[in-house]
């Protein structure tokens, strides 16, 4: 739970009455099977932190990619990348 309530926290640092109604954080699921995350930057501490596209392609069923444009945190994973890619994106705001 503590990478759960880490990101709920980032969550919440960012809502200010505005930001939250146009932008937030996206988990949702991949049909092959896998996991998606977008986390929008903009009016935040991040924007403008960018990441090249880091992927890691093992097998069909152990890859990940990560990057951010400065607008967004996108990551994509196996469906056991979840953990894995909230913790990139929590590493990704301490850097």
């Amino acid at each position: 739970m503590e990478l759960i309530d880490w990101i709920s926290k980032w969550y919440i640092d960012n809502c200010d009455g505005d930001w939250e109604h146009t932008s937030g954080v996206l988990i949702e699921t991949l049909d092959n099977p896998g996991w998606s995350i977008k986390i929008d930057l903009i009016n935040t501490p991040l924007e403008g932190k960018q990441l090249a596209e880091v992927f890691v392609d093992k097998s069909e069923d152990d890859w990940l990619k990560i990057c951010s444009d400065g607008k967004r945190f996108i990551g994509y994973g196996d469906a056991n990348k979840l953990k894995h890619l909230i913790e990139s994106f929590k590493s990704f705001s301490q850097l």
